[in-house]
């Protein structure tokens, strides 16, 4: 064993001075190699920091929601649903939610208006006052006035004194959030108490029971549609991951480019190479550890590749909020939340991207190599 590892030593000190005496070329596939693992690492590493962002959003969500449903369309949930779900076993805390979205003709900014629901004590909002999210006061600039000023759908206008903004850890779900007391919401929209809430939020008491109060709900209320934490968490999760797929979609010819790029060089020794096998040839190297020195060499540039592509990923997606890519993937709007990702990385993905990227230029060497080292040496130095 220890012989064997003294072996492998004397193989990867040689093959570290071969390539520095062949430094510009390899400068050059190393420069591109770790390029194309930047580009991927980039997008892997953002997509799974907006899943995590996205599940750990909707830990406080309510665990069902349910929505009236007209003529396929989302309409306001009459009042007496709420009583009729609170009989329901293993429901608790049913209570109606009253909620919309307003366009700022004066921005071209979408608010979501909001009543803060009955148990959010430490977001109690009184009549004619207002707390908002950090990208509408960033907006509005309400530093100056205290106030924001809304133009109601029925042409009213409601001056509202700013009690406080929401913190800025909270931006990725409240950015365009403006809430409001539940009479300056039904006043603002024109709503009639008996006109009902927008929709109808539940918790359960033993989470491996959602699914019997769904079925509960639905034979109460068959038109209605409901929806569980779950469901939307997994529409997040389709969400980034298919524009996770529409970028690396777009990275594709880049790729192709590479790997024609990577097989070119492992598959074509230049002279110098296949000179440089020949006389190791002539003075007693074995095939086998001809191949293994090259297998070391591609090994080492895959891995320097690796660690380089990997860290600048690291640092374009948590260190620099990932400026390249994150209108792709996060979406764009007049009102944009301005958070950091929490580095999250998944070593399954790693351990893809390595295979993806390090195994193939690394086999590729193989072929030609074993070529030339089963030729005569006469031959080859010729």
């Amino acid at each position: 064993m220890r012989r064997w590892l003294g072996r492998q030593l004397h193989l990867v000190d040689f093959t570290l001075g071969a390539l520095m005496r062949r430094k510009g070329r390899n400068f050059m596939l190393l420069t591109v190699y770790t390029l194309v693992i930047f580009m991927l690492a980039s997008v892997m590493f953002l997509g799974s920091a907006l899943r995590h962002e996205a599940a750990t959003a909707l830990k406080g969500a309510p665990e069902v929601t349910v929505q009236n449903m007209v003529m396929g369309r989302h309409a306001l949930s009459p009042p007496e649903w709420v009583e009729r779900l609170s009989r329901i076993r293993g429901a608790r805390n049913v209570h109606g939610r009253l909620w919309g979205y307003f366009y700022d003709q004066a921005n071209g900014a979408n608010y979501t208006l909001m009543v803060p629901p009955p148990h959010a004590r430490d977001i109690a909002v009184r009549e004619g006052e207002t707390v908002i999210g950090a990208s509408v006061a960033r907006l509005r600039e309400v530093h100056r006035t205290g106030y924001l000023f809304l133009l109601s759908p029925a042409g009213k206008l409601f001056r509202l004194k700013v009690a406080r903004t929401l913190p800025h850890r909270s931006e990725l779900l409240s950015a365009d959030l403006v809430l409001l007391s539940e009479k300056d919401f039904r006043t603002f929209f024109n709503l009639k108490p008996r006109d009902g809430f927008t929709d109808i939020a539940l918790a359960v008491r033993n989470s491996n029971e959602v699914p019997t109060v769904v079925n509960k709900i639905t034979r109460i209320l068959p038109g209605a549609r409901v929806i569980t934490r779950e469901d939307v968490l997994r529409t997040y999760e389709n969400v980034f991951s298919w524009r996770e797929g529409i970028v690396l979609a777009m990275l594709a010819a880049a790729l192709v480019a590479f790997a024609i790029f990577a097989f070119d060089k492992a598959s074509g020794l230049s002279a110098e190479e296949r000179r440089e096998i020949g006389i190791l040839k002539a003075v007693g190297w074995e095939t086998s550890d001809i191949i293994a020195m090259k297998l070391w060499e591609g090994g080492i540039v895959s891995a320097f590749a690796l660690v380089f592509g990997v860290a600048a990923a690291y640092a374009h997606v948590f260190l620099l909020d990932a400026g390249l890519l994150a209108p792709v993937l996060k979406g764009w709007a007049v009102l944009y939340p301005d958070f950091s990702l929490t580095p999250v990385i998944d070593r399954m993905q790693l351990l893809t991207l390595a295979f993806v990227t390090v195994v193939p230029f690394t086999v590729a060497t193989l072929v030609p190599v074993w070529k030339a080292a089963i030729t005569d040496p006469d031959i080859v130095m010729r």
